[in-house]
């Protein structure tokens, strides 16, 4: 196999996901490699699709329907900054579509856009089984805030502005 873009440490990642299946059922870890993979490159591009395929010995084309499926896998370069706000009912009625225009404001594009410095995009989601702290945001599918208000959401992306790379402050310091 020619490793195109996926880095040693991605792999070493998959292999961990893939130790918890049995031996026959690896294409069991495909979600979490995409996941891995995304982490690295940013978003899932067909090249990256094909790598995974190989390695997990899976036609390209299922792992592509993977991809495309699920919301959490971007198959397209995105903001460095995917904001997902739940409008579910809990949500909703704990003022989700309030918080959305907040973080509209704050980061200077709407829902489904992508603001013009390239940090934040911004999507509505469904959701996240975090009910009881409405309304929920999820930063790149892996963070997630609560209770997201006007001041809690002005805190948060004065934060996220100030990193360079996720944990990473301006100044270098983590």
């Amino acid at each position: 196999m020619s490793k195109l873009k996926l880095s040693e440490n991605v792999y070493n990642l998959i292999d961990k996901e893939i130790a918890k299946y049995p031996k026959d059922k690896k294409q069991s870890a495909v979600i979490a490699s995409l996941a891995i993979a995304q982490r690295e490159t940013g978003y899932i591009c067909s090249d990256v699709e094909r790598e995974i395929a190989e390695y997990l010995d899976m036609a390209p084309i299922s792992v592509h329907e993977i991809a495309s499926f699920y919301n959490m896998f971007s198959t397209s370069p995105k903001a460095k900054f995917k904001m997902v706000m739940c409008t579910n009912l809990p949500c909703a009625l704990k003022n989700a579509k309030y918080s959305l225009r907040c973080i509209e404001s704050q980061i200077g594009a709407k829902v489904g856009s992508q603001s013009s410095d390239g940090l934040f995009s911004l999507h509505e989601g469904e959701c996240f089984g975090a009910c009881a702290d409405a309304p929920v945001l999820l930063v790149n599918n892996d963070q997630m805030y609560s209770w997201m208000d006007e001041e809690r959401i002005k805190d948060l992306v004065t934060k996220l502005k100030n990193f360079k790379e996720v944990g990473e402050k301006k100044d270098g310091s983590t």
